[in-house]
């Protein structure tokens, strides 16, 4: 509940964020979306409802736009690397036992999943995963860790970034400054969590 408030609250601590340290925020917004892709104990950082806000933002002149698109695309592109780099130096170790055994910083389950996700899509995983609560997480790390051939890695996933961050920035920028869907925000992140649960729940359901 602590993380879902946090969520529905983000764009009043992204604008008191900008307030207080002004272009820093590049640095904290770089650093939130670096994280969530790379690091899979941080699944559950806010990537989509943080790229609409901090898009509806760049409406206002608050953020820059052409700065926050390529710094973010960057962000994802290097955490995917480091996460694809941590399941390929796993699996180098312990092959497929990670699935089998316990972690302390893995979730288990979510990591099966995804590999579930990954078996039945193949390469397609890593450019629709960005858009999958996390599965954006878990993606890379499964690339690495069934020994996927890094530039086939690279390929797809530049290309999920890519599209990811234009499209949840761009829309941010485009509506998120509409009087109705500003009064309705909250409402708004609620459906995109929902949604993002839900795909999680229909790729388990139909495994």
């Amino acid at each position: 509940m602590d993380i879902i408030w946090g969520m529905l609250s983000l764009d009043h601590h992204l604008n008191m964020l900008i307030a207080m340290h002004g272009t820093l925020t590049y640095a904290v917004l770089f650093g939130i979306v670096f994280s969530e892709m790379g690091l899979p104990p941080l699944f559950f950082l806010p990537g989509d409802p943080l790229l609409f806000f901090a898009g509806a933002l760049c409406a206002t002149t608050a953020l820059n736009i052409w700065v926050l698109i390529p710094l973010l695309m960057i962000a994802a592109i290097l955490g995917s690397l480091l996460n694809y780099w941590l399941g390929w130096q796993l699996w180098r170790k312990l092959g497929d036992k990670v699935f089998a055994e316990d972690h302390r910083w893995l979730d288990k389950s979510a990591l099966q999943r995804t590999r579930a996700f990954y078996e039945r899509h193949g390469r397609i995983t890593f450019i629709f995963s960005p858009f999958i609560a996390v599965v954006r997480t878990f993606a890379p790390f499964i690339g690495g860790i069934t020994g996927m051939r890094l530039a086939r890695f690279i390929s797809a996933m530049v290309a999920g970034a890519v599209i990811w961050v234009m499209l949840l920035v761009v829309t941010g920028f485009y509506f998120g400054n509409i009087p109705v869907i500003r009064d309705h925000i909250s409402s708004i992140v609620l459906i995109g969590l929902g949604l993002g649960l839900g795909s999680l729940a229909l790729s388990r359901l139909f495994k």
